[in-house]
């Protein structure tokens, strides 16, 4: 089994990777069968984004402190596992951000597209589903819409829903919603267009994240989740993301 090593800029995934490479060798990423991330979940994210679109599956390990989306890290037998691992197929979201010079910017999210307020004052944010109007006016620091595979990230953080991964739904989230002050988001379906419009954009200007992509100064931003598009993520039988997206639901 060909295998490509992706290392973090720390020393302990660099160090990992020297010797996982001495025991297993190394091959370019065009040549392998599957991609080894030796990192956190930040890696395992900017793996996928490299091979999205392709059957080029990723396998992690974690060497960096959360790893939600990695497997324990373990030198012995790496084909063997490997070969065992379930397959995940995760399938973005496509933003279409618009900026208030003109400029159209588009970008994929893997986790989830926020919209944040740049300056001091509140952000103003219509909220259309569908080309039709849901909400008139959120008044907030930002809102989000996750993907399921994110919804255990920046989406939990800002008290939105965990999504299972077949459960076909994108949590939309406020993140310190002022005004409605008791909205607390919603769950959609997952084959939606979301269009986010700015108001007073000059005087309170937003940027747009698409998981590390950034566009600033947005006047508007559509997104819908990209089913033509996939990135596969490899996981031990005993790890399987959709089991640890439910057990995640009942941590304390």
């Amino acid at each position: 089994m060909k295998l490509a090593f992706i290392a973090a800029q720390t020393a302990g995934a660099s160090a990992a990777r020297q010797r996982l490479v001495q025991r297993y060798g190394d091959c370019p990423v065009k040549e392998a069968a599957v991609i080894v991330a030796l990192g956190g979940d930040g890696l395992m994210l900017e793996c996928l984004h490299q091979v999205l679109g392709s059957s080029m599956p990723v396998y992690g390990m974690n060497c960096g402190s959360v790893g939600f989306m990695m497997n324990e890290y373990n030198e012995a037998d790496l084909p063997v596992r490997i070969g065992k691992a379930l397959p995940s197929i995760l399938h973005p979201l496509r933003m279409h951000a618009v900026t208030a010079s003109g400029v159209v910017e588009e970008a994929m999210a893997l986790n989830e597209v926020s919209l944040l307020r740049e300056g001091r004052q509140a952000a103003k944010i219509r909220i259309s589903v569908d080309h039709r109007e849901r909400l008139s006016e959120l008044i907030c620091d930002g809102v989000l819409i996750s993907t399921p595979a994110g919804s255990t990230a920046y989406n939990l953080s800002a008290h939105g829903p965990i999504v299972p991964l077949t459960a076909n739904l994108l949590p939309l989230t406020p993140i310190s919603a002022f005004r409605p002050r008791r909205w607390r988001g919603a769950l959609l379906p997952s084959n939606v267009d979301v269009l986010f419009e700015v108001l007073e954009p000059d005087k309170r200007p937003v940027a747009a994240v698409a998981d590390f992509t950034e566009v600033r100064d947005v006047i508007s931003v559509a997104v819908n989740e990209d089913r033509s598009v996939g990135g596969t993520v490899l996981f031990d039988p005993d790890r399987a993301l959709s089991e640890r997206i439910i057990s995640e639901q009942f941590t304390v």
